[in-house]
């Protein structure tokens, strides 16, 4: 039995640095957390907005018909500037995970959570910018989801298993926005924001607390 137990201890310790060597671990919770309350505020500000201009109405309405094309560059800035300030939050994290952890941040396991994350995310901001160009801004929202979850699945194979739950999350919801129309901010805003505070707490809990 004793033996049998070492051996097992020698597996696990095993398949431990196995994981370390072709897994990104050094991906932080509070990076999710803090992308998730950026969403929120980045919604906050788009539904003030879209109200302010009279194109997303009163809540009963909840259609969002883009009436000129200054409306939609206004709303791409919005959602850039969103994305710019979650990936900055999420760098922080990450590399003081990295640096307490005694991993190097860029390395070709990150490069490749990089790659794979990134270009769905490229190839689904251009459609949305398309599709939106051409009059269907509704469909943005629940393309946001779609496109963005399918890069968490993408990214996923390099990290966390945790990260593919997420991206399976958010690709339903993302089918659910699309049919449902007149809840884009709504589902938007529980996507990015509610959904990613919870996961990011979760790998908080599980990965960050104790050590």
């Amino acid at each position: 039995m004793d033996q049998f137990k070492r051996q097992m201890e020698d597996l696990s310790e095993i398949r431990s640095m196995m994981e370390q060597t072709s897994r990104f671990i050094s991906l932080s919770g509070l990076s999710g957390v803090s992308a998730g309350i950026v969403a929120l505020l980045g919604a906050w500000i788009t539904y003030i907005y879209l109200e302010s201009v009279g194109v997303y109405g009163t809540m009963k309405a909840k259609r969002i018909v883009l009436v000129d094309y200054n409306q939609l560059w206004i709303l791409i800035l919005i959602a850039v500037c969103i994305f710019i300030v979650a990936g900055a939050f999420a760098t922080f994290f990450t590399v003081r995970r990295a640096r307490k952890l005694g991993k190097a941040i860029w390395s070709p396991i990150s490069r490749r959570v990089a790659i794979n994350l990134l270009l769905p995310l490229m190839g689904g901001g251009l459609f949305c910018v398309i599709v939106a160009y051409h009059g269907y801004g509704r469909l943005v929202s629940g393309a946001t989801l779609i496109f963005y979850g399918l890069a968490l699945l993408n990214a996923g194979k390099f990290t966390f298993r945790e990260i593919r739950y997420l991206g399976y999350t958010l690709v339903v919801l993302g089918l659910v926005a699309t049919w449902l129309l007149d809840y884009g901010i709504i589902m938007w805003a529980v996507g990015f924001g509610l959904f990613h505070i919870i996961y990011g707490i979760v790998m908080y809990l599980k990965y960050e607390r104790k050590g």
